[in-house]
């Protein structure tokens, strides 16, 4: 069980909150549960948000009216109840907060105040919400995350960020049930922000050592290859130094780490095939340069008594299999992650 501290830590690297004085206080303060702690850090953001301004946009409105604007309606117009009110039907673009973004947020926050959270977490929302009157809502399972930002919307970055970790923590679709709420948060979600630590760790603590992205890695294909319908391989954490050294990591938050293979305990075969493809295909892109390339599967440790740490050498290659444990003191999490770097990427 990894104690919702860390869980704070783990936030505040994904979503790059350690710069923001706004939500410093968080560090040390006590909460129940993940969901707590995420109602915490939207009631923050969005407090931050309406001091700025909330986020408007023109909207196509129509509506009856006593004077023209915009375009008129006619065949609306010629309604014979608009005619006996001696109004027109208008057209128009209306500047409002009833905006994407802005329904989003409204949405997250109904959705918390029907989760497990403290008492004064939920009266904050409320609060929140009344400065919502205007806005609409949207349906929470049908949310497409792939929105842009620029400098007109890029302080709602956070904002949707803990909206959708919020969302995909308590929500189950579950055909004729409907929509359920789970237990903050899902495997799934656990996963994708422990990707995102992991990556994000490396590129904040070690960026005067090493270079730290999500890259992506291309097919050593042999010239005029057809690559349509080869799958993208996208590291979790591709580390490179200025010497030459390369540590590709697939981050894993699995509920068993290791795989059961009639009796026996190994470690997930797709997992190792991928790690092995990433580190091959590299490798052939770089052969020549003098840079040597490695892999790490790196999962979250559980409860489990038998877990791996391996090291192979395959075909060249180190491979390794290797758990972290977030069930600790924050500061030894860190320092475990230091460590892989400077065994792996250090002479």
């Amino acid at each position: 069980m990894i104690p919702v501290r860390n869980v704070y830590q783990m936030l505040s690297y994904a979503l790059d909150l350690m710069d923001k004085p706004a939500y410093r206080e968080f560090d040390a303060a006590p909460f129940d549960n993940a969901a707590d702690l995420c109602a915490a850090i939207l009631c923050r953001g969005v407090e931050t948000q309406v001091k700025r301004g909330l986020r408007r946009d023109y909207r196509l409105a129509r509506d009856e009216m006593a004077t023209v604007r915009g375009r008129i309606d006619l065949s609306g117009s010629l309604d014979p109840g608009v005619r006996v009110r001696r109004r027109l039907v208008c057209e128009y673009d209306d500047f409002t907060v009833d905006e994407p973004m802005n329904r989003i947020v409204k949405s997250t926050m109904l959705l918390l105040t029907h989760a497990d959270i403290g008492g004064d977490r939920r009266r904050r929302l409320r609060a929140l919400l009344r400065l919502f009157e205007p806005v609409g809502t949207v349906d929470v399972r049908r949310i497409d995350w792939h929105m842009g930002f620029d400098r007109s919307n890029r302080s709602y970055r956070i904002l949707l960020d803990i909206c959708r970790l919020v969302i995909e923590g308590l929500i189950q679709t579950d055909g004729a049930a409907g929509m359920e709420l789970l237990d903050f948060f899902d495997e799934a979600t656990m996963n994708r922000l422990y990707e995102r630590f992991i990556l994000n760790y490396y590129r904040r603590e070690m960026r005067s050592r090493l270079r730290a992205s999500a890259k992506h890695i291309d097919w050593a294909l042999d010239p005029g290859s057809e690559t349509m319908h080869l799958p993208q391989m996208r590291s979790d954490a591709f580390l490179e130094t200025d010497d030459g050294r390369i540590l590709i990591i697939d981050a894993k938050y699995y509920t068993h780490t290791m795989q059961d293979n009639y009796g026996k305990h190994t470690i997930h075969s797709g997992n190792l095939y991928q790690m092995f493809s990433y580190v091959k295909n590299t490798e052939a892109h770089v052969r020549g340069s003098g840079r040597t390339v490695s892999g790490m599967l790196l999962y979250a440790k559980t409860d489990e008594n038998d877990l791996p740490d391996d090291e192979y050498r395959m075909d060249g290659n180190l491979i390794s299999v290797r758990t972290l444990d977030l069930d600790q003191e924050f500061d030894r999490v860190k320092a475990d992650l230091q460590g892989i770097a400077e065994r792996y990427l250090q002479n």
